[in-house]
């Protein structure tokens, strides 16, 4: 595996019925993505791989982020879409205190039930958040992860709709956050952007996107 990851762009051919049936189910989408990155990865893959993905959608077009240690687009399914792959490296490089930027992320923020002192050694359900209450989620994820957010613009997100809950039975509400920001800690965004952040992985969060900010 390399030491930085590498992305891909694929613009999704709306035509393809792989594509389709992905589109209309989280777990599809998922279980192609995992496609691109290498077999024998252990019991967790996902997370050996260091694979994210997103989906940004407008009315036009629907491109799949895939961020990944390795990824392979010749393992996608036959004409699923056009796949332009980038190291990630040069970004990584180029991050420093002090510098203006602009983001992207899709979350999923949610928080974990306290229980009474009666319950100890069980664990609460996990509730998305909405609101306010995501927004503010964000800024203080966005703060640990070397970001002080100048911008936050949230857009709701379709549902995600896969075959399974999760085994808590989590419902995952996905919210993308477009805005500016200023590194703090280049270290920390690093790492964040390397492991993403939240919850939801598997069903296309926590891919953290990063453009320099323009000037004035």
């Amino acid at each position: 595996m390399n030491n930085e990851p590498v992305i891909a762009r694929i613009r999704l051919n709306p035509h393809s019925r792989d594509v389709q049936r992905d589109l209309r189910d989280a777990t599809e989408m998922h279980r192609t993505v995992m496609r691109m990155v290498p077999d024998g990865l252990g019991d967790s893959p996902r997370s050996q791989a260091g694979l994210l993905y997103r989906l940004d959608e407008t009315d036009t077009t629907s491109t799949l982020l895939v961020q990944a240690n390795r990824l392979d687009s010749a393992r996608l399914p036959t004409e699923y879409g056009q796949a332009d792959i980038k190291s990630l490296t040069p970004m990584f490089t180029a991050l420093r205190k002090g510098l203006a930027v602009r983001y992207r992320i899709v979350l999923n923020p949610a928080k974990r039930e306290r229980l009474p002192l009666e319950a100890k050694g069980k664990r609460g359900r996990i509730t998305p958040l909405s609101g306010a209450d995501a927004d503010q989620w964000w800024l203080r994820r966005a703060a640990d992860s070397g970001l002080h957010v100048h911008i936050l613009t949230p857009s709701n997100m379709p549902p995600i709709r896969a075959r399974k809950q999760d085994l808590d039975g989590m419902r995952h509400s996905l919210i993308r956050y477009d805005g500016t920001a200023t590194v703090t800690d280049p270290e920390a965004l690093h790492e964040a952007v390397l492991a993403g952040i939240g919850r939801g992985k598997p069903y296309g969060a926590g891919l953290l996107s990063l453009a320099p900010a323009p000037s004035a």
